[in-house]
C-alpha cells in the first residue's frame, strides 16, 4: 500500500514518461516495485526529485506509536535521464551479500551504514539477486 494516492500516481506518471530503457533499468525498477507491492504489511512511499533521484521506499508499518521500519530504498539516479541507473540500498545488518555484489556505504542509508547495489546495465542475475535481498530485508523487519 502506498502512503498516498498522489505518490502512487507520481510513480505511474514517471514510468509512463520513461521511454528509453536500453540499459534495462526501468524493467528492474518495475520488478522491485511489483515485489514491494506484493509484500504483506508493507508501506511504499515515493519521493521524486527530478534531475536528481526518484526514491521508492519500502517500510514495515510500525505498531501503535512506533515508527515504520524502512527496509529498502530503490533509487532511480536521474542526473542524466537518457542513462538512468538504480541504486538499491539496505541497512547493513538486514541482509547478507554472500556473492559480494553490493558495496558497503558508510552512512549510505539515511545516515546509517548500508549495503547498496548499483544497477546500470541489463543483468538478469543481479536483478534476481536484488529481489532476493529485498525479500530478505522484508523478512528481517517482520521478525524484529
Amino acid at each position: 500500500m502506498y502512503t498516498s494516492a498522489d505518490e502512487q500516481q507520481a510513480v505511474t506518471e514517471l514510468l509512463n514518461a520513461w521511454n528509453d530503457d536500453s540499459q534495462g533499468t526501468k524493467n528492474t525498477f518495475l520488478a522491485c516495485k511489483e515485489l514491494l507491492e506484493s509484500m504483506a504489511d508493507t508501506t511504499i512511499s515515493f519521493h521524486g526529485r527530478p534531475g536528481i533521484t526518484y526514491s521508492l521506499r519500502g517500510s514495515i508499518a510500525g505498531g501503535q506509536g512506533e515508527e515504520d521500519k524502512l527496509f529498502t530504498m530503490v533509487d532511480i539516479i536521474d542526473d542524466d535521464p537518457a542513462n538512468r541507473w538504480l541504486s538499491i540500498c539496505f541497512y547493513g545488518d538486514m541482509i547478507t551479500d554472500s556473492a559480494e555484489r553490493g558495496d558497503f556505504v558508510p552512512g549510505g542509508l539515511l545516515g546509517e551504514d548500508a549495503t547498496c547495489f548499483d544497477y546500470d546495465s541489463h543483468d538478469d542475475e543481479l536483478q534476481k539477486y536484488i529481489s532476493q535481498r529485498i525479500s530478505e530485508a522484508h523478512a528481517f523487519c517482520i521478525k524484529s
